[in-house]
């Protein structure tokens, strides 16, 4: 387990100043983040990838195909605690495309638990799974985006000071993901919203935080907004969140016409769950404002 840090207080003033930013990523990274499967899942696996598996064996690998395409699959379905039951057995494999599936699927339990010591451990586990991930293979996309998620989660169970300490360490590794993954639209939706919400810090607010810590964060909207449109040029619509952040980040910059244009196709985006009803009532609610 990873050594746990000393709490760290502020004043109600410098939370609320902090928090303005620290609020806007854990809902970001809180959005659904999707990850299509590699293929349709099996009925049912006749012989699962073993441990004692030699690597040069053509039927393992094909047993470990079908066994990440269940996976995949029952991802796709949201049944997460069907995932851990298929995977947990093989975390001593240290398979890194086992190691992120089951990272990912902590994370998502972690978001269905209702007692927070228990999503608290959830997190914890998937953070350890996803560091040993990352020291079998630092080359991976997945492993470095999940790293970055599970990081911000984690912080939130750390103290202000943590977060910002980390926040910079967080978008090194979606940077990374995306420089190793270009067509991943998630990675890019979230890189855009990180440098969103730090810019977004009120002044007087950037201005407390620059009283505590030396070097806080810094981004801009022109930033944010390549990422947002990186994202919808690699998978267009793929994300009614995304059409928002177009919409709010080009009303930033002062041009209106494009803003109406996300705002609007986010209004319209065929809701599928309360996420894309979020994004379509707030870009509705903006438009109304206008």
């Amino acid at each position: 387990m990873f050594s746990r840090f000393m709490k760290f207080t502020v004043s109600r003033i410098q939370q609320r100043a902090l928090g303005y930013v620290f609020n806007g990523l854990r809902r970001s990274f809180g959005e659904k983040l999707r990850q299509k499967s590699i293929g349709p899942a099996p009925i049912y696996i006749a012989a699962l990838w073993g441990i004692n598996k030699k690597k040069d064996d053509d039927k393992s690998l094909t047993n470990k195909e079908l066994l990440l395409a269940k996976a995949d699959a029952l991802f796709d379905q949201e049944e997460y605690h069907e995932i851990y039951k298929l995977l947990k057995g093989y975390k001593e494999n240290r398979d890194v495309e086992i190691l992120w599936r089951l990272s990912r699927t902590l994370y998502k339990m972690s978001k269905l638990e209702k007692k927070e010591s228990e999503a608290k451990k959830l997190i914890y586990e998937a953070y350890d799974l996803i560091n040993l991930a990352l020291e079998i293979k630092e080359d991976h996309w997945a492993v470095h985006k999940w790293v970055a998620i599970l990081l911000n989660d984690k912080t939130n169970y750390e103290g202000t000071k943590i977060k910002i300490k980390e926040l910079n360490n967080i978008k090194q590794h979606m940077l990374r993901a995306s420089e190793l993954n270009p067509k991943d639209a998630t990675t890019l939706y979230l890189l855009g919203n990180w440098c969103y919400q730090v810019t977004d810090l009120p002044w007087f607010q950037r201005k407390i935080v620059s009283t505590i810590f030396s070097e806080p964060p810094t981004s801009t909207f022109e930033e944010a907004l390549q990422y947002f449109e990186k994202a919808e040029h690699v998978d267009p619509n793929f994300y009614g969140h995304n059409l928002l952040m177009l919409g709010k980040t080009y009303l930033k910059l002062n041009k209106k016409e494009d803003a109406m244009k996300y705002l609007k196709l986010a209004s319209e985006y065929p809701a599928k769950n309360d996420d894309d009803q979020e994004a379509k009532q707030e870009a509705q609610k903006i438009l109304n404002n206008l």
